[in-house]
């Protein structure tokens, strides 16, 4: 996967595939309305995902809803290709659980 920074143009390309996913800054974001527990089981359904794609997001779990953010570290904090792959399977973990709402 390539690591260097995009250019705005593809990461606008890339975001379009993903609904519910925002740019902020140098980093895409999105939250997902689950009740505390739920969110709990997202965090570790994606954990095990991460750790085998080797890409990992900054998780944010509050009682009503957990906020992902992904940048690649590796290229200074800046979006690469690298960052759209966990989104995608983030938002598949999501739809994926009894206890989305």
């Amino acid at each position: 996967m390539r690591m260097d920074p995009l250019p705005d143009e593809e990461i606008a390309a890339h975001l379009a595939e993903l609904p519910g996913w925002v740019r902020e800054g140098d980093t895409i974001t999105r939250a997902f309305c689950v009740r505390y527990q739920g969110g709990v089981t997202l965090i570790v359904n994606v954990a095990d995902v991460e750790r085998l794609v080797g890409h990992h997001a900054d998780i944010d779990l509050r009682w009503d809803h957990v906020r992902f953010r992904i940048t690649t570290h590796d290229a200074g904090h800046r979006l690469t290709a690298a960052d759209f792959d966990p989104a995608a399977r983030i938002a598949v973990a999501h739809q994926a659980q009894a206890h989305n709402a």
